[in-house]
């Protein structure tokens, strides 16, 4: 079985979500399994002290994840149009596997949740294939044969999955969020196998 790493950064559970529908489309195609890991905060005021293992959810991604995966699914919540400072720290971090060339060639995908409709989806979508592009990884979208970005009147973007959750973030994901998300699973899963052969 081959790994996609689903790494994320979730405040308030939306993106957490969006990574569960994520790693079930990584799923439905043979030889491939979903890796689900998060990244811990980030202190204002200094460099925070967290135990190595959360205490709920999915494990701290190591940089062993990102080395040993076929292909990689990043989501963030929105900050101001940007990723999450936490896993901007953790992207900053990789320095040795962009100077070791581990991840050139390999599919990625980005997914984010915003608390309103133009709250910067894109952009953040945006912001998180910079680092992926300068690691080499072959950047993938949502193409429109995916008919929910034609009709949906809540997240979905070309750039990736995305999802509003309002703002008071609690909206639950819609249905076609959850397709959309689940469909760039699947789309990232299969071109990881066919550059596998």
């Amino acid at each position: 079985m081959a790994d996609i790493l689903v790494l994320y950064y979730s405040r308030y559970g939306a993106v957490a979500q969006m990574a569960q529908f994520i790693a079930r489309g990584v799923e439905e195609v043979p030889g491939m399994q979903a890796r689900l890991r998060t990244v811990p905060m980030v202190s204002t005021v200094c460099e925070a002290v967290e135990d190595t293992i959360p205490s709920d959810g999915p494990p701290y991604v190591t940089l062993d994840d990102l080395r040993e995966c076929a292909g990689l699914a990043l989501g963030s919540p929105t900050r101001f149009g940007n990723m999450a400072a936490a896993l901007k720290y953790f992207l900053d971090g990789t320095s040795s596997l962009w100077l070791s060339g581990a991840l050139i060639g390999k599919p990625a995908a980005v997914f984010t949740s915003t608390s309103s409709l133009h709250g910067g989806q894109e952009s953040t979508l945006l912001s998180m294939m910079l680092p992926l592009l300068h690691h080499g990884m072959i950047m993938m979208g949502l193409p429109y044969s995916e008919t929910d970005l034609l009709s949906t009147t809540s997240g979905g973007t070309p750039y990736g999955a995305s999802h509003v959750a309002g703002p008071d973030s609690k909206l639950p994901i819609s249905e076609e969020e959850k397709r959309l998300c689940r469909a760039l699973g699947k789309r990232l899963a299969e071109t990881a196998a066919k550059l596998a052969v």
